[in-house]
């Protein structure tokens, strides 16, 4: 009796003592994509010049929305000539969205979630970072979504990308961050997140969500051998992004520091080694020279030279930088008054 007794307490013990199945993700996303994507934008970009237009816009091609353009388009002297996305920051109509998506266009579109289509102006751009700000008037408050801290992003959260994929309107994909800090020669500023959440073409300028409707990436490229995804998306973190807005929308451009010198990109120990300085650049001024190797800048040690076009860039242009360079056998301290960086670097990157 003892024996079966204690059988029948360790079968009825047993669903109690088994581990319970966790669940480590979002049973659903809807609540979230009913929260944030009334805020993401359609961008369609025209040009007037029928010289220069490209005429049907690839994201386009092979949709079934290619016979309804061509059939909008019959006649009509502008061409549209891409689509990509964006979010509304800010009630008054603030978009956020790529530079390569509305930074040479001659008339922009943008379409709510609702169907409202709004002229945009374009408020500021920059190129070297592909970040956009476009403004509409609707005559009302806007849904808006608010920014996330990019920095508390780990590799294999979730993440929810939203956009314009192949001219098709309003869609949401979701995945994980799968890395962080990539470099994809975009540019000297180059710190993306890496995403297999599908990017698509026209999911640029969208944004990706936390789990808490957040924003901390704008999402910008993807690496595809056949023009649609394959996994592996590129996103620029919002640290970096809302620095560039803010910028942008005092200013209308961002101002960069700049030392005027060409960094040598074989150089595999730590520092950032000099290979030419500009003549007449605030380097030169300051008495610096080729072979020399920057290892901090204000106290900050530099690794590399990504890192001191970072830096430098970081600086207001006209303050001084304070300089720790091994010369030869010996360091020396050199203060350098830091320029303004120009729009069109002529040398290739990593230049500073």
């Amino acid at each position: 009796m003892i024996r079966f007794a204690l059988l029948i307490a360790l079968l009825l013990a047993g669903p109690a003592l088994a581990q319970p199945l966790v669940q480590t993700g979002p049973l659903t996303f809807a609540p979230l994509v009913r929260r944030v994507v009334p805020a993401v934008v359609n961008i369609m970009v025209r040009l007037t010049d029928q010289e220069s237009a490209a005429g049907m816009p690839p994201e386009l091609r092979g949709t079934p929305y290619e016979k309804s353009y061509r059939e909008r388009m019959r006649g009509h002297r502008e061409t549209m000539t891409g689509a990509g996305s964006g979010f509304i920051i800010d009630p008054s109509g603030i978009i956020v969205t790529n530079n390569h998506v509305v930074g040479k266009a001659d008339q922009i579109l943008v379409s709510l979630t609702d169907g409202t289509e709004l002229p945009a102006r374009l408020i500021g751009a920059d190129a070297l970072t592909d970040i956009a700000v476009i403004k509409v008037d609707a005559g009302r408050p806007l849904p808006a979504v608010r920014w996330g801290d990019s920095r508390s992003v780990q590799v294999g959260d979730w993440i929810l990308a939203a956009g314009n994929p192949f001219g098709l309107g309003g869609s949401v994909t979701a995945g994980i961050v799968s890395a962080r800090g990539r470099e994809i020669g975009a540019g000297p500023f180059d710190d993306f997140f890496q995403l297999d959440a599908p990017i698509n073409p026209g999911n640029s300028g969208g944004p990706s969500f936390n789990m808490s409707g957040e924003v901390v990436a704008l999402n910008t490229a993807l690496v595809s051998p056949t023009g649609a995804s394959v996994g592996i998306g590129f996103a620029i973190p919002s640290e970096i992004v809302m620095r560039v807005v803010d910028e942008l929308l005092t200013r209308g451009r961002v101002d960069r520091g700049w030392l005027g010198v060409v960094l040598d990109t074989a150089r595999r120990r730590p520092g950032a080694e000099i290979a030419e300085v500009n003549r007449g650049s605030p380097a030169a001024r300051s008495g610096l020279r080729p072979g020399d190797v920057v290892t901090a800048i204000n106290g900050q040690r530099v690794p590399d030279g990504r890192s001191l076009v970072r830096a430098v860039s970081a600086v207001e242009p006209g303050t001084a930088a304070h300089l720790r360079v091994r010369r030869q056998n010996g360091s020396l301290d050199i203060t350098v008054v830091v320029g303004r960086r120009p729009p069109e670097p002529e040398a290739e990157e990593p230049a500073e």
